[in-house]
């Protein structure tokens, strides 16, 4: 089974100069590396080719430039389909792998065939031992489309204590980094190109479910991540995204019997714009109504692909979906760390 770790960049030349060593130095003997571009201004080309062409990295990095950026979720179509190997790893620039990452990794893959993608555990490139938000020791969704993390609830982030370091059926993976099979991401139809950037792989993981794939986390593999890196957590532009995308998601993902859950999710963004109103984050609250606007733009093609969707799936709704509502679990109950017996 061939591997390729695939680094999706974007103006990344410094995380490249400061990371790129560690993942090559880290890599189990046959895996290679592939360093797809969207199109970067910066000097990131330069920095790819002179660390290639040091003796010991000959024919283990390759420079693949895009063109042009596409976003996350295209950007890595686009270059995956160029990538010849049976699993890919999905590797943010901004990631620094630990010895030993991405064995158990692809050991449990080999040993599970009914699992489409795994990761490891995320911890904070600053605090090393703490948990880093994307993705922690895997990720779940409330009812929903909420997602959390065993390690990370809403803003609260776990320190690690060993207390997840069990390998176990998750509802998601992070993209941050993320072990998958090319056949599982290619019959899903990939990442979802109209996402552009955020909740894309919680999406792919989801259709991935439906169609009888499982993912799962194996925390015995380790890595720091900085996160942010792109758009840091109080972004405007990440919060539009993330509420545009997570309508999106439920819209091609639930069931028939649960699209009820879609029209109380609206109503909770809606909340949600006038705490931002009410609390004078008004660019907060202009990009929840703009994230509701494009939705309904969209709402023909999301048709389209749920149909498409829904012909192929197989499970009617992942197991691995919490049937609480972790919003008011942690701002009205102050529970703030993973429930406990999920």
């Amino acid at each position: 089974m061939t591997t390729k770790v695939v680094i999706l960049n974007w103006n990344g030349e410094r995380f490249l100069s400061e990371f790129l060593p560690s993942v090559v130095a880290t890599l189990p003997a046959g895996v290679g590396v592939v360093v797809a571009d969207n199109g970067s201004t910066d000097g990131s080309a330069g920095v790819v080719e002179a660390f290639g062409a040091m003796p010991e990295n000959k024919g283990v990095i390759e420079w693949l430039p895009l063109g042009e950026n596409f976003g996350f979720a295209e950007g890595y179509n686009r270059a995956l389909r160029r990538v010849e190997a049976d699993n890919y790893v999905l590797l943010n620039s901004d990631v620094q792998p630990l010895e030993g990452w991405l064995q158990p990794l692809l050991d449990y893959l080999e040993q599970h065939p009914e699992v489409a993608a795994v990761q490891p555990k995320i911890l904070s490139h600053d605090r090393p031992d703490h948990f880093e938000y994307a993705g922690a020791a895997g990720g779940f969704v409330d009812r929903y489309g909420y997602p959390f993390c065993r390690g990370r609830i809403m803003q609260t982030v776990e320190r690690d204590a060993g207390q997840y370091d069990d390998t176990r059926e998750v509802f998601w993976t992070s993209g941050a980094c993320m072990l998958i099979r090319a056949e599982a991401y290619h019959k899903a139809g990939g990442l979802d190109g109209d996402f552009f950037a955020h909740m894309e792989e919680i999406d792919l993981c989801w259709r991935l479910q439906l169609m009888g794939w499982k993912v799962a986390v194996v925390p015995s593999g380790r890595v720091l991540h900085v996160g942010g890196g792109t758009l840091p957590n109080n972004s405007p532009r990440k919060i539009y995204l993330n509420f545009r995308n997570s309508l999106c998601m439920l819209h091609k993902c639930l069931p028939e019997s649960g699209l009820w859950r879609l029209r109380v999710r609206k109503w909770m963004d809606w909340a949600s714009w006038l705490v931002y109103r009410l609390s004078g984050r008004r660019e907060f609250a202009e990009q929840v109504a703009r994230a509701h606007k494009d939705y309904r733009t969209m709402r023909p093609t999301l048709d389209t692909k749920r149909e498409a969707l829904w012909r192929e799936a197989v499970v009617k709704e992942p197991r691995t979906i919490w049937h609480g509502w972790i919003v008011a679990r942690y701002a009205l109950g102050r529970k703030k760390f993973f429930p406990k017996n999920f």
